[in-house]
């Protein structure tokens, strides 16, 4: 009897852990992408802020990533201190 009741408690102990957890997550999710948008903001040329306006975040995001990572592949260009 004992381990017909440990099999029906058992799944739902995990649901009860698996939606806390998600609500601790997204609390993180979220304040990390405001940090990053904030960054991006400070930093950001205008194109790649008219990219955020036209296509979003990501788009815009990405943009940002890649010009930042030639920047430093070019020899001679000098090096953002952010």
């Amino acid at each position: 009897m004992s381990l017909l009741l440990l099999a029906l408690l058992l799944p739902l102990g995990l649901l009860a852990l698996m939606l806390g957890m998600e609500r601790v997550e997204r609390s993180l999710r979220v304040e990390s992408v405001g940090d990053q948008l904030e960054s991006f903001l400070e930093h950001a040329r205008p194109e790649e802020v008219e990219t955020y306006v036209s296509q979003g975040y990501a788009a815009a995001l990405e943009r940002y990533w890649r010009r930042r990572r030639l920047s430093r592949l070019l020899p001679g260009r000098p090096r953002s201190s952010a």
